[in-house]
């Protein structure tokens, strides 16, 4: 069955949005009580233990999925190449979260331009290490036309939506039939809220999307103000 996914960039609790939450247990576990889904972004920036990811998986119900993103010694230093060591690091880490892995999502940085050998092999390491959907937010506008929508295609990855768009000439072209939206803040990038005719487009198009048997996952990255987490409600509440 294809399921809404919606969640947030880590699962802090502003003070703000608290009442829509219950107020015992940790953040992790009043988060996962609400919304079913979270993306783990502090993977980016360093490596964690395997009973870390452990005790996350324990702190959620069965049907919650995180979402990782992939560390950048691969993304920003390696730049996708001679990746091994590091992807097999990096999965077996994330084993802990066993059956709530539900996605890995690639970042690149702006400045990385689209290397077609290059990125098929980085994807092809991604997939022998990893059995769940793979997200990529390219953001260099050569990671947008033909040739790198076939290859996502051939490589069964999903293009990230994105808002605001970053790198992206022209409107958003499927690579798979899975959705992974990442709405950062518009129009002040990590901290704008969203207004709530923008929910109510978003909430139509995945309710469209999951009608047609599609898993889409939102994640709100508009954290630094604390409005990720009322945004995610707020969704929440108009798919209900």
């Amino acid at each position: 069955m294809a399921l809404a996914r919606i969640g947030c960039a880590g699962w802090s609790i502003p003070k703000a949005a608290g009442a829509a939450f219950p107020g015992e247990g940790s953040h992790l576990q009043r988060y996962a009580a609400v919304l079913n889904a979270a993306e783990i972004n502090s993977s980016f920036y360093r490596p964690h233990q395997p009973q870390t990811y452990e005790r996350w998986a324990a702190s959620v119900p069965d049907s919650f999925r995180f979402a990782v993103k992939a560390p950048k010694r691969m993304t920003h230093e390696l730049r996708l190449q001679d990746c091994a060591e590091a992807m097999r690091q990096f999965a077996a880490e994330t084993t802990g979260l066993g059956e709530k892995l539900g996605c890995v999502l690639v970042q690149l940085p702006p400045s990385l331009q689209l290397d077609a050998a290059t990125a098929t092999g980085f994807f092809a390491l991604v997939r022998e290490n990893f059995g769940c959907m793979i997200a990529c937010e390219a953001r260099h506008p050569s990671w947008f036309g033909d040739e790198a929508t076939a290859l996502l295609q051939a490589a069964q990855v999903t293009r990230v939506i994105a808002d605001p768009p970053k790198g992206q000439p022209g409107p958003h072209v499927a690579t798979t039939g899975a959705t992974y939206a990442r709405l950062h803040g518009s129009p002040r990038i990590y901290y704008s809220s969203y207004e709530d005719s923008f929910l109510d487009q978003a909430a139509a198009s995945l309710a469209g999307r999951v009608g047609d048997g599609r898993d889409a996952w939102c994640i709100f990255d508009n954290t630094a103000s604390g409005a990720a987490a009322a945004n995610a409600v707020a969704l929440l509440q108009r798919l209900s």
